[in-house]
């Protein structure tokens, strides 16, 4: 019997397996009680194509100073930047 976390790792490989039989980029995101981090990572898992999170200068200033990245505003700001920075590296269609 499996435990916990190596059902937990074999689903997230089983969805892995069938994002790179499709052929898109793959849409990560982690949300801390501080930050939101997002990445477009390439169909075959080699390279990042594009990442945005609140810890970045630009995204802080926007939102306001610190403690404030794991809200929704902060999640509306990261969805917009990723969604311009994969736009700007050529990517259309993604798999979250």
């Amino acid at each position: 019997m499996l435990t916990k976390k190596e059902q937990r790792l074999r689903r997230a490989r089983q969805t892995r397996i069938r994002i790179a039989t499709q052929g898109v980029a793959r849409l990560t995101v982690n949300r801390t009680n501080l930050h939101i981090y997002a990445a477009v990572i390439s169909g075959d898992g080699a390279k990042v194509l594009a990442s945005a999170s609140t810890a970045e200068a630009g995204v802080r200033k926007e939102l306001g100073g610190s403690g404030k990245g794991g809200n929704a505003a902060a999640a509306q700001a990261i969805g917009k930047l990723i969604a311009e920075k994969a736009k700007a590296a050529g990517v259309e269609k993604v798999a979250f």
